[in-house]
């Protein structure tokens, strides 16, 4: 008898090369990082004379012994010239930790102005969080074979490309992955420092016509910027601060110093009618820089709030307390008087709820300034904010939320552009003023590594206050309030109140209301 073909054969092999696909993707999802290998302690170079920054910041110092200078940076065609500015003028040592750096035009700009301090000789090292840093490994490898450029990626994913290994690795080594380091510092010679919210790219710097966030730094001066230095360093020589190139000793160098170095100066070249370019080189802030009117104000009462650098290695259930949260809670319990707070990522949990309306039952005014959903670029921590917000308003709490939209009064260079809330703040008593890099919620206290300042001068306080004005104006902002009739909330602004969030997509709203419905507020 004929043997009859044997379908069974076929279903084998199809079989067999499902099982070699799964095998290979899990896999390649538990890829491993190489060996870290032993690197030498390196700090800061210390401060002497002889750079442009000794001469410019030296006598302003000498006339303040003991103090350190702050100014507050709200708006971002400044923080951008003050970035540029100080690099430009560096002689010695740039130092730059950003949890985001874009590849976009100023994220260009700035970096050509690196480029160009580590050709006069100026040491420099920039520390990035891998999150963001892996999808230019092959720019950071050029940039790290200049002789005095320095770059290291924190808490490095050991799949350098391709979503699929990348989502594998999400899902097999979750507790690691989700923690970032989201400190931002740029320090110039160990005479200035700019700290606070910024990462580097264009809607950092009012650079976006699509959505520009609205974003805070302070530029420092004096004893702070050693205490900055000295939380850079440790990060610096951290375990989970890997050199870039060994973090993928076989990856093969795609591009060299010189295709990066032509690359970075197109952009300067071709910017000469960008109505951004236009703008900065209009800007009253640049003119105050190159004039060397910085207004600072100085004080000797300031301290600098940072998360120790093993903090992402910590495991949650044994995680220290946010040494931020803790100062900045500190500060608030100690005062009397009222308290402002800009929030853009607000989760508070039942514990922050809870001190919140404590303080209100006590006579505190408490005011807070969030996104609406329709300006948050992370829908799903709404979702965790509005389980908060019906109690904190009912007890005493006033909350705004900004508007999606803003008009060119509100900072944005392109009129109808987007606007979100990314600067995180926050005046006590009228007096001190926190700027940093934490939001309230449980991902920057729990997850992420962070830093602010806490300083205590009346007139920086109310400037800081002045801002918070403008932003929660009926042209900026809605106004949160419960309508006890109809028990709900109402959102009002010059125009009058609506009863649901405004101007969300159904999307949007989709998202928030799962986020509401499942237990991830850790994660937010």
């Amino acid at each position: 008898m004929a043997t009859p073909p044997a379908p069974t054969d076929a279903l084998t092999m199809t079989l067999l090369r499902r099982c070699w696909w799964i095998a290979a993707l899990l896999l390649a999802g538990c890829a491993q990082l190489p060996t870290r290998p032993d690197v030498p302690e390196q700090r800061a170079i210390a401060v002497a004379d002889g750079t442009r920054l000794d001469a410019e910041v030296a006598p302003a110092a000498a006339r303040h012994p003991g103090e350190s200078g702050f100014r507050l940076v709200a708006d971002g065609l400044e923080a951008f010239a003050l970035r540029g500015y100080t690099s430009r003028a560096a002689g010695r040592s740039l130092d730059i930790q950003s949890y985001i750096w874009h590849d976009d035009l100023t994220g260009r700009l700035l970096a050509a102005e690196v480029l160009d301090a580590a050709d006069r000789g100026v040491r420099v090292r920039v520390l990035l969080d891998d999150l963001d840093a892996r999808a230019k490994s092959q720019v950071l490898l050029a940039l790290d074979h200049h002789p005095n450029i320095s770059i290291r990626v924190y808490n490095p994913f050991a799949t350098r490309d391709g979503m699929l290994g990348t989502a594998l690795e999400f899902a097999g080594s979750f507790k690691r992955v989700n923690r970032r380091a989201h400190n931002k510092s740029w320090i110039v010679d160990g005479r200035v420092a700019i700290t606070g919210g910024r990462n580097v790219g264009n809607e950092y710097f009012m650079a976006s016509p699509e959505a520009n966030f609205q974003d805070l730094d302070l530029l420092v001066a004096g004893p702070a910027v050693d205490a900055l230095e000295a939380a850079f360093d440790g990060y610096w020589n951290s375990t989970m601060a890997w050199p870039i190139r060994a973090v993928d000793p076989d990856m093969p160098a795609t591009l060299t110093l010189a295709t990066v170095r032509a690359n970075l100066r197109k952009p300067a070249r071709d910017a000469g009618d960008s109505e951004w370019i236009a703008a900065l080189g209009d800007s009253d802030a640049l003119a105050r820089i190159r004039t060397g009117y910085l207004g600072m104000r100085w004080t000797r009462q300031w301290r600098l709030l940072h998360d120790a650098p093993d903090k992402l290695a910590t495991p949650i259930p044994e995680a220290r307390p946010s040494p931020v949260l803790a100062g900045l809670r500190d500060a608030m319990e100690a005062g009397a008087g009222d308290i402002a707070i800009i929030s853009p990522y607000f989760v508070p949990g039942d514990g922050g709820t809870e001190a919140l309306l404590a303080g209100a039952r006590n006579g505190r005014p408490i005011r807070i300034l969030t996104n609406s959903l329709a300006s948050n670029d992370v829908a799903a921590v709404h979702g965790g904010y509005v389980r908060a917000r019906e109690a904190l308003v009912r007890g005493g709490v006033r909350l705004w939320e900004l508007k999606p939209r803003q008009d060119q009064a509100a900072g944005s260079l392109f009129g109808s552009s987007g606007a979100r809330l990314h600067g995180k703040a926050a005046v006590i008593d009228r007096r001190t003023l926190f700027v940093g890099s934490l939001n309230l919620d449980p991902r920057s206290i729990q997850l992420n590594s962070e830093q602010g300042l806490l300083v205590t001068d009346e007139a920086l306080a109310g400037q800081l206050l002045g801002l918070f004005e403008t932003m929660t104006s009926p042209a900026h902002a809605w106004a949160i309030e419960w309508d006890a009739a109809r028990q709900r909330l109402l959102w009002r602004d010059a125009g009058g109140t609506r009863d649901r969030e405004p101007d969300a997509s159904f999307g949007r709203r989709a998202v928030a209301r799962l986020a509401y419905w499942l237990p991830v507020d850790p994660l937010l």
